[in-house]
């Protein structure tokens, strides 16, 4: 779409990329769904399948052109997310566990105080890092040989 760059970028996003979320203005107004994708750079969310438009795509070559329907981004501020024990639209507060964790809770008028927690297509994007070595790893054993001793003065560069 053809937005531009946000002048006033929010610092801390409370919003997060899977979370249910209920638009509360616009013309899909009170209608819910999942956050797709997070446009940091223009304060915008898309949610699944809501704030739909047509789109008029030039064929080109690889692809074929028409009418599509596409959706398009919403301000941030047209949607909050939504209690996760009454179902209601809430704000977002955080609170830190006894253990030390930072937990994102609901906040507001009929809120319930329950954490809402973290969507899981955010656990999936973490990948474990990978285990066997490339040609540009140094080995393990090579690593973890000794080069220099404090106390006897080996390995100490002649300078």
């Amino acid at each position: 779409m053809g937005w531009k760059a946000a002048e006033k970028l929010i610092p801390k996003w409370k919003i997060l990329r899977g979370d249910n979320v209920m638009i509360i203005r616009g013309k899909d107004k009170g209608e819910t769904g999942a956050i797709k994708r997070v446009i940091r750079s223009q304060n915008r969310v898309i949610v699944e399948g809501k704030n739909l438009v047509k789109k008029h795509i030039k064929q080109g070559q690889g692809h074929e052109g028409g009418i599509f329907t596409v959706e398009a981004p919403l301000h941030v501020s047209n949607v909050q997310v939504l209690d996760p024990v009454s179902g209601r639209p809430c704000k977002i507060g955080y609170r830190f566990m006894e253990d030390g964790t930072k937990v994102r809770i609901s906040r507001g008028r009929d809120a319930s105080g329950e954490i809402i927690p973290r969507p899981e297509i955010l656990k999936m994007r973490r990948k474990p890092r990978p285990v066997e070595c490339g040609p540009k790893d140094t080995p393990l054993e090579v690593v973890l040989e000794k080069t220099y001793d404090a106390r006897t003065g080996i390995g100490m560069p002649d300078l």
